[in-house]
């Protein structure tokens, strides 16, 4: 039995990434820290290598709730610690009496020094406070090049993480149900729309999965999706519960409050 067949066809890339880091570490007895993952690529690491006895992998992204987290695989007998994940959090200096910035712009920023969404953890606000978290392999480059957001001129101060801004998981969570999987139905069953409505939402492009744009319609959704549709907010598959008697997909999920 192919491992493939348990994921999307587009994640067999990631897949052979995961069994080559699994491989890397039984060669080499040494630990591997991934970039930062989103939740459907954490769900995949953890289940592939939960399959292999002798090595473990934990995840962490800054703070215990963070939701794009770096995976630490490694042999079973190693003592891991919050050092091995190699992150740094940063928090952002603005002039706040005459800017707001918010997250794309921040987001934006960062994406225009020319690295990877990979390279970046979550962006966090409280009030006018504005945190994220980066590798600490391009700490330095960050802080010389991230020298404004917008048209804010900004400079960037270490923190350690117990000075994290504190963010809650707020989802609301529900159970609805779906005659498929297809993303077009489960949006409609989660933002209680019509299907036609969910149809136009993905024709306007104004749907992503896991951050990443999707058009079409009959893609098939699967657990710990981040779907976000623009106007109406974001949701997350928590679980796919199985079959109704009347063949319909019970599926429970999370409404970002």
């Amino acid at each position: 039995m192919s491992i493939y067949q348990h994921y999307r066809p587009e994640e067999k890339e990631f897949i052979d990434q995961v069994l080559n880091w699994k491989d890397q570490v039984d060669n080499t007895y040494a630990p591997k820290v991934t970039e930062f993952l989103d939740p459907r690529e954490q769900l995949i690491l953890k289940s592939i290598i939960g399959q292999h006895s002798g090595i473990l992998v934990d995840l962490f992204g800054g703070t215990n709730d963070a939701e794009r987290k770096r995976g630490l695989i490694f042999p079973d007998y190693y003592e891991s610690g919050q050092d091995d994940f190699q992150i740094c959090l940063f928090e952002i200096d603005y002039p706040k009496k005459f800017v707001t910035l918010d997250h794309p712009q921040v987001l934006g920023s960062l994406m225009s020094l020319g690295l990877k969404r990979s390279k970046f953890g979550d962006i966090l606000f409280a009030d006018e406070r504005i945190q994220f978290f980066v590798s600490e392999e391009i700490e330095d480059y960050v802080r010389l090049q991230l020298e404004t957001i917008g048209r804010a001129s900004v400079t960037l101060s270490k923190k350690p993480f117990a000075e994290a801004i504190q963010t809650s998981d707020e989802w609301k969570e529900c159970s609805v149900t779906s005659s498929s999987l297809r993303l077009d139905t489960v949006i409609s069953a989660i933002y209680n729309l019509s299907r036609q409505k969910s149809q136009a939402y993905i024709q306007q492009r104004i749907v992503k999965i896991n951050w990443t744009l999707v058009e079409n319609p009959a893609f098939e959704c699967k657990e710990r999706d981040i779907i976000s549709v623009r106007g109406q907010g974001r949701s997350k598959i928590m679980e796919i519960d199985g079959k109704t008697k009347k063949e319909k997909w019970r599926i429970i999920a999370g409404r970002q409050k």
